[in-house]
């Protein structure tokens, strides 16, 4: 029995797991799967408006959403979902498995984006669909979701989860927490919001709203 393991994985720094030695582990035990950051974000396809490039511009550097909808006994659930990309008519596709209770739940849909480094928040607000189409499914893989999909992409409870946005509500504040700070101090002394950055709203972006 080992009663201490010290792992080290290169990633952005270093990582020491130890275990306790109330806690003995054998090797043959611990099994650890690393994926390496790739890198990319989702892909954004060229939009066909002004407020959904911009809506593609604000999302794009975000990995994670949380998504909010409404469960049988009208309460609000959320759970984090990663998106895998924007298409050309602003809907934004995740993989979902098809036993979730979330894919019976998707007339009324929320997307929350949060970049809290870059002071950006983003909430979309649309409906959701589900699709099995082998060929999208295939386009979009990608390892990460393996974890969640044994199988791959042949895995059988494998969909995609297509969120049409319609309207979305943005606050983007200045990148530079400096900036941030002092914008923070002159809205103290003047008792109102000063250079906090740009607040607005975007609507009609589904394609059968415009």
């Amino acid at each position: 029995a080992l009663k201490v393991a010290k792992i080290r994985i290169a990633l952005t720094r270093k990582l020491t797991i130890k275990t306790f030695p109330e806690a003995p582990v054998e090797f043959a035990d611990l099994k650890i799967l690393v994926i390496k950051p790739s890198g990319t974000f989702m892909n954004i396809e060229t939009q066909t408006s002004p407020q959904l490039t911009q809506l593609g511009d604000l999302i794009k550097p975000m990995r994670v959403a949380m998504m909010t909808v409404i469960d049988e006994d009208s309460a609000l659930i959320s759970r984090p979902m990663a998106p895998l990309e924007m298409d050309a008519d602003g809907a934004i596709w995740f993989f979902t498995d098809l036993h979730s209770a979330k894919v019976r739940q998707l007339s009324a849909v929320n997307l929350s984006f949060c970049n809290a480094d870059d002071a950006t928040y983003v909430s979309i607000c649309g409906r959701g669909e589900v699709h099995t189409d082998r060929d999208a499914i295939e386009r979009l893989w990608t390892v990460a979701a393996k974890p969640w999909f044994p199988n791959g992409k042949d895995s059988p409870n494998l969909a995609l989860l297509k969120i049409v946005p319609g309207s979305a509500e943005f606050w983007d504040g200045p990148h530079s927490k400096m900036v941030r700070m002092f914008a923070m101090a002159a809205s103290v002394l003047a008792s109102k919001p000063i250079g906090t950055g740009e607040h607005d709203t975007l609507t009609d972006l589904s394609p059968a709203e415009r």
